[in-house]
């Protein structure tokens, strides 16, 4: 199982838990999905505690990095990165809006007691701190230590950030298709797992489309503000775009995109500090991604995504997805504490967002890294008028 790559594991526990379910419901026998549901339940709970901990992992010294080194460009840059994925967001969720109630995906499908299986047992593994608290928490700690330019406390939450890296690694990844097979048997056990899949259907067509329109607004900015034509660049950019298909890692497709981005005359050294910066904090496809997924599991439980509800959530996902860490389905993850803190997402809402951003995770980062490309035209013409050089900061996350 561990020479098959993630994806296509869960795409067989998928399917593993549909035949299950369908069996277990066709024969009146529940016990294998009572079994993957108490396997499920305490991942769950495992998630639960786990969730605070990569926030403070991840947050904490990503702001701390974006602090120390804050020259007025590399300030210009986030802030171009961070107001992408902002607009990324709400854009998607205005659209989605309007979309999504036509597609006819609603209805109070996961709901754990309409027909589905209880498990046999649970273990609970209460979290050190709530989410809310985590977040708050790595925003303090991150922004006092780039201001008092702390070396010690950095160094102990890298060392840190890498046991939770291999937390993630070791346990969660290679639990997903299980906890994914144990979700998917339940719902079909109880008759709902139709829904669920037209549902993907409808969501990854309109997440795509999104996507691709997305990279076409990035690159029309770039045109009004420098004059450099879209077509060209976006085809210049083509490369880095197939090979983040392959990669799903905006770090690992660093080399293609350089490459890409210099073919659209952006100077050697806007080039090697932007790209690298971009990977680690412009992430508007995973945005686009994780908004639209969120809007419709809330439909599928039987509540409505309100302006109130979501804008909150798109603003503090710009920044979580600083945290992303630099794996496959990174984004996701990350965001893992903002969709149970804020939107209230239990087990099965978790687990079908981790499922949803997988099985598309390489569209997502592939809008990522071309849109690096559209943020480098632009900032190259701002260094123009500042005159700056500026050393490439290190690359860390998809």
């Amino acid at each position: 199982m561990r020479k098959i790559g993630l994806l296509p594991r869960l795409a067989i526990a998928i399917v593993a838990g549909i035949l299950i379910g369908l069996i277990s419901r066709s024969t009146g026998n529940f016990v294998i999905v009572r079994l993957l549901a108490t396997l499920n339940d305490i991942f769950g709970n495992f998630l639960k505690y786990i969730v605070p901990l990569i926030i403070l992992g991840f947050v904490t010294p990503g702001i701390a990095e974006l602090g120390k080194g804050a020259t007025k460009l590399l300030v210009a840059t986030a802030a171009l990165a961070y107001i992408s994925t902002i607009i990324a967001g709400t854009a998607s969720f205005g659209i989605a809006s309007i979309i999504l109630p036509g597609l006819g995906i609603g209805g109070d499908v996961l709901n754990p007691g309409a027909g589905q299986q209880a498990p046999y047992f649970s273990i609970g593994i209460p979290p050190l701190m709530d989410v809310m608290s985590a977040l708050i928490t790595a925003f303090m700690l991150g922004l006092g230590m780039a201001y008092l330019r702390e070396k010690r406390l950095y160094g102990v939450l890298k060392d840190f950030q890498d046991i939770i890296i291999a937390v993630i690694r070791t346990i969660i990844i290679p639990l997903l298709p299980w906890h994914i097979a144990g979700i998917f048997a339940n719902l079909t056990s109880a008759g709902q797992i139709f829904q669920i899949l037209l549902t993907f259907g409808k969501l990854y067509a309109l997440i795509f489309s999104l996507q691709i329109a997305y990279i076409l607004v990035q690159y029309l900015v770039a045109y009004f503000y420098t004059g450099t034509k879209p077509i060209q660049a976006i085809r210049n950019m083509l490369p880095a775009y197939f090979t983040a298909l392959g990669t799903q890692s905006s770090a690992a497709t660093i080399p293609v995109t350089l490459q890409s981005a210099r073919k659209n005359g952006v100077s050697e050294d806007v080039v090697d500090f932007v790209i690298p910066l971009d990977a680690t904090i412009h992430l508007a496809g995973d945005t686009i991604t994780l908004t639209v997924a969120s809007m419709a599991v809330l439909l599928l439980t039987g509540r409505a995504p309100t302006v109130g509800l979501m804008l909150p959530f798109i603003f503090l996902l710009g920044v979580t997805m600083v945290a992303a860490p630099g794996i496959p389905g990174g984004g996701v993850i990350a965001a893992l504490g903002l969709l149970q803190g804020m939107l209230g997402f239990g087990t099965p809402e978790s687990s079908l967002m981790i499922a949803l951003h997988f099985a598309q995770d390489s569209f997502g980062t592939a809008t990522n890294v071309t849109g690096d490309g559209a943020m480098a035209i632009i900032i190259n013409k701002l260094a123009k008028g500042t005159g700056r050089r500026n050393e490439a900061p290190e690359p860390a996350h998809d």
